[in-house]
């Protein structure tokens, strides 16, 4: 992709897997002289040293943009020691929102597939917020699906109350990433504290709405201040091929140019390109 987009690129890999990476490199490298092309144009950090990570990430002379690719720790460190822009998200907190407008069996089947669809991507729910309004209506038969189908859900004391297979929910549970078959799930008052809970706790990936009130929907969308927001869609939309992209490096929740998935039209910037025939501009 960085090559396609008129990109070198510099790959740095695990301890774990720096005998790979190298096998991979020189693969990658005979394919470029088969093309024609510089085979400096893919270069592998050549040594597991982080010391030598903290040097790259002061090369913005040299380096234009960086995309880490890992843990919390590595992500973490990068946005903090980098010099140059950052292509990164820390955690992938997704919520699925039930407006009181909202269809049940919609509702049963999105929320479904955004947690238990795959639970160990950035894009899986990982919270789930119903008006009480709709509770009855709405949340319990929810509820009951995802623990049926294995998942184990955290309420608050209202939602304990409505469905008791439900366990307590603690403190750290709203801004949890469990990567796993679990879910928090808590009664709002209404649309506005829904998006006040999902700005306190969210990470600003991806987050949607169910919901028959297209207005409701639109002030959702609006007002959630995160990369991907979604209208009666899984949060399991999030992905580059699934946005007609093609593949992505990425998912980028800053507020860089790039935003959402990085594929190749987010790893080009631009310059002005202006033709005259002798024009000049008036004192």
């Amino acid at each position: 992709m960085c090559l396609k987009a008129g990109n070198a690129c510099i790959l740095r890999g695990g301890s774990e897997s720096f005998r790979s990476s190298r096998a991979i490199i020189a693969r990658l490298r005979a394919g470029l002289e088969t093309a024609g092309l510089p085979t400096a144009a893919v270069q592998l950090v050549p040594t597991t040293d982080r010391a030598a990570v903290g040097h790259l990430l002061r090369m913005d002379d040299y380096v234009d943009v960086v995309v880490p690719r890992g843990g919390r720790s590595l992500i973490e460190r990068v946005k903090a020691e980098a010099r140059m822009p950052v292509f990164a998200h820390l955690d992938g907190n997704c919520h699925v929102y039930l407006h009181e407008s909202a269809d049940p069996d919609m509702a049963v089947r999105v929320v479904l597939n955004a947690k238990l669809r795959r639970t160990g991507v950035c894009g899986a729910a990982e919270s789930l917020l119903c008006d009480r309004a709709a509770a009855e209506r709405v949340l319990r038969p929810v509820l009951a699906a995802l623990i049926e189908a294995g998942c184990e859900v955290r309420g608050d004391p209202a939602v304990v109350a409505l469905e008791p297979r439900a366990v307590p929910a603690g403190d750290a549970d709203w801004s949890a990433e469990y990567l796993d078959a679990v879910i928090s799930a808590r009664l709002v008052d209404g649309l506005d504290e829904a998006i006040a809970h999902v700005d306190r706790y969210g990470s600003h990936h991806t987050d949607s709405i169910i919901a028959g009130d297209t207005a409701a929907a639109e002030r959702f969308l609006c007002l959630v201040d995160s990369a991907i927001v979604l209208h009666n869609a899984s949060t399991q939309f999030a992905d580059g091929g699934e946005f007609g992209m093609g593949a992505e490096v990425g998912i980028a929740t800053g507020r860089f140019h790039a935003r959402g998935p990085v594929g190749l039209e987010q790893l080009t910037t631009y310059k002005y390109v202006v033709r005259g025939d002798g024009q000049t501009r008036p004192g």
